[in-house]
């Protein structure tokens, strides 16, 4: 034995040396193991990148909009006047912006915006013309502002860091002055509505992405009501006040999300709708409270409905475009409603309805770049069955051109939240992946998703976190009976929750893998649920588990992915925002140093400028740059030889 110490000595010393990553810098990215990117690459990449939406802000006093567009590097404010003018820009700041409120009566709005995505969000004042004026103190985060409708009284909510307690703060934005503390919350609070007459206003608790609750406060006194008390533990979205009453989407009694009527006094609830089978997604008011407009999720896409407050009765689906809504407005005058749309063929723009002729107007008319549109990919909904018979949906996109009976390699990109759908969106990734790689994409809403039902979102919970992945070896199981799938090139991607289910995908089904991708992916719950931003981590903990208790401490360290990560074997490419508040930068690193200590090829890209989701276009650009390199190389090292 001692003859042979020094011989394994060198061997360790060896393959430690091995792994030793090779390490460059490019722009703010640290690329760990990635080669240099090919010119042709590049420009592949660029093709697909250059697509620019118009998302809806908010309306104007004169009946203008204010438009969120890509603008160079970053996501930046502008002005439309009127259908099909000019986008006029009015930030120009390094960051990206997250939200623009308008202020009633004025053309002046409220500005949101962070710094390299660390998600610390200060609130400014701005006008069509001129600098913006800080609100908010820096080093705190600021969300949900919402405006009186004379304008005179701005309402938000602030987290300080190291603390889960919230604070709702007001000014009056005519006036601006030291913010006044309206309330001071354990735990996650934000306003939603304030009363015509400025003396009150509803405020949410957050309870999880399963569980909220209304309260009413009284300005003056300070004193805060709770809506409906006595009800059971329900999910209630977007409160508005209208009359004496409250309204609200809500699965409180049902499987699905409903438009329903909340009597403040009683706590009663009733349905404003008939039955639907699925979610009331989005609703909005008009002005004088006598028209409604309202969401459906169908299996994905949006249908727009009107509804007449006081009759009770259907007003028709106007003839917006199909695809999936992102922003839902009246104007300040009641008289136009507009809608925001994205789809598979569609970075993302924004129409308005006359309400008296029913005419709908384009406003916006946004860019793919050099991309016909024609020729995208139309993604095809199917459905399998997964280990317990449950039916699971997903998005197929098929390469373009590709003959029947053909085998093309497949990427399973899996969705974050983990309460979020995929849906048929501008999705440039999954059109990329498909034209440049010719590999079929499958984005799959497995159990735990949203859009289908309260029982659906609940079938992942705590300690049946790993069904979910179950779902996937199912979804495995389908590709391998399709006969233009080729099972031997099957490689999984995901993103935050995504990332996580990359990783336990790799770990139960390596074999039958060719590799993963991961961007700042939860690699394990106990040390994530510790280092999540403490205003956050009591919602985190009602969704995964509670790593305080003895109990799920088992499960998770029977099913995080640290746990199993010697079944790995096949290589990862991991992403990481170092400003990440949600998931940290720790998740990443020790997964990273995990996979290359058992010898697994891993490749590591750390932005040093990103927090959750890479805002920055050079950023993204690269981000895909690699994830291309990377893939190709696992299709090609599976690729059979041709005889």
């Amino acid at each position: 034995m001692r003859i042979l110490a020094p011989a394994i000595a060198l061997c360790l010393a060896s393959a430690a040396l091995a792994q030793a990553p090779t390490i460059r810098q490019q722009g703010s990215a640290r690329l760990e193991n990635v080669p240099a990117i090919p010119a042709d690459v590049s420009a592949a990449v660029q093709l697909y990148q250059n697509s620019r939406a118009a998302e809806l802000e908010d309306w104007l006093a004169d009946g203008s909009m204010l438009v969120a567009t890509r603008f160079g590097e970053t996501r930046q404010l502008h002005h439309v006047a009127a259908p099909g003018a000019a986008r006029t820009q009015l930030t120009f700041g390094r960051e990206p912006i997250s939200s623009a409120t308008a202020i009633p009566g004025t053309n002046s709005f409220i500005l949101g915006r962070d710094t390299g995505g660390d998600e610390w969000f200060q609130l400014y004042l701005k006008g069509l013309t001129g600098p913006a004026r800080l609100l908010t103190r820096p080093g705190t985060r600021n969300q949900s502002p919402v405006v009186s409708k004379d304008g005179r009284l701005l309402v938000w909510s602030q987290a300080v860091k190291g603390s889960g307690s919230y604070a709702l703060l007001a000014i009056d934005p005519s006036a601006p002055a030291e913010p006044r503390l309206l309330l001071q919350a354990d735990g996650a609070v934000g306003p939603a509505d304030i009363a015509a007459d400025g003396k009150s206003l509803l405020y949410v608790r957050n309870i999880s992405n399963r569980e909220n609750q209304i309260f009413r406060l009284d300005i003056a006194s300070g004193q805060s009501t709770r809506i409906a008390p006595d009800a059971p533990p329900a999910r209630y979205e977007s409160p508005r006040l209208l009359g004496d009453s409250i309204l609200a989407i809500s699965d409180q009694g049902s499987d699905t999300r409903r438009l329903v009527r909340i009597d403040p006094a009683s706590g009663k609830l009733t349905p404003l709708l008939p039955a639907l089978n699925w979610d009331v997604e989005e609703f909005t008011i008009s002005p004088d409270g006598r028209t409604l407009a309202y969401a459906v999720n169908e299996d994905g896409y949006s249908s727009i409905h009107l509804f007449d407050v006081g009759t009770g009765k259907a007003l028709g689906a106007p003839a917006f475009p199909k695809g999936v809504l992102t922003g839902l407005k009246f104007s300040p005058d009641g008289s136009k409603l507009a809608a925001a749309f994205t789809s598979a063929r569609s970075a993302g723009d924004i129409w308005s309805l006359t309400l008296a002729d029913d005419k709908v107007t384009r406003w916006t008319s946004s860019e793919l770049g050099e991309l016909d549109a024609a020729k995208l990919a139309e993604p095809r909904l199917i459905r399998f069955k997964s280990f317990d018979g449950l039916s699971v949906p997903a998005f197929v996109y098929r390469p373009a051109g590709i003959a029947p009976g053909v085998r093309t390699p497949v990427i399973i990109d899996i969705h974050g939240g983990p309460e979020a759908q995929t849906r048929p969106i501008w999705n440039y990734g999954a059109q990329y992946f498909a034209d440049t790689l010719q590999a079929t994409v499958i984005l799959p809403n497995v159990r735990g998703s949203d859009g289908y039902g309260k029982r659906y979102l609940n079938l992942d919970n705590a300690a049946k976190r790993e069904d979910s992945v179950k779902d996937i070896g199912a979804l495995l199981d389908w590709v391998k009976a399709q006969p233009d799938l080729d099972a031997a090139r099957v490689a999984v991607y995901g993103q935050s929750y995504g990332g996580y289910m990359s990783l336990a995908v790799m770990t139960h089904y390596s074999d039958r893998l060719v590799g993963g991708v991961e961007r700042y992916g939860i690699s394990d719950f106990a040390s994530f649920l510790n280092n999540t931003e403490a205003y956050r981590r009591d919602n985190r903990r009602a969704e995964y588990g509670d790593e305080r208790d003895p109990q799920m401490q088992k499960v998770f360290a029977r099913i995080s992915p640290m746990a199993n990560i010697a079944k790995i074997s096949k290589p990862m490419l991991v992403m990481q925002g170092a400003n990440d508040p949600r998931v940290p930068q720790s998740e990443s690193d020790q997964v990273v140093a995990k996979l290359r200590a058992n010898g697994v090829e891993t490749w590591y890209v750390l932005f040093a400028d990103e927090g959750h989701g890479f805002q920055k276009k050079p950023n993204n650009d690269l981000r895909r740059e690699v994830e291309t390199v990377f893939l190709k190389k696992l299709f090609s090292a599976g690729e059979k030889p041709r005889t």
